[in-house]
């Protein structure tokens, strides 16, 4: 009789903060952008839009948090 894997859970945390792609990026959401905007210039708050890209040691770890790899 074989013993049965556990079943890999995800961490709920870094599910809801990363994002890996079909090509096996992962991408993050900037910090600095959910309030007190109005002091922040134009400029910066373009740069702040939008998904990173993460990468190194990082993206290892968060994909094996997410049981992608």
């Amino acid at each position: 009789m074989k013993k049965k894997s556990r079943k890999l859970k995800i961490k709920k945390s870094v599910s809801n903060r990363f994002k890996i792609t079909k090509t096996g990026k992962v991408l993050r959401l900037s910090s600095f952008n959910r309030h007190l905007k109005r002091k922040k210039s134009k400029r910066q708050l373009r740069r702040l839009k939008g998904k990173k890209n993460v990468g190194g040691k990082l993206a290892i770890k968060v994909k094996k948090l997410l049981g992608k790899g």
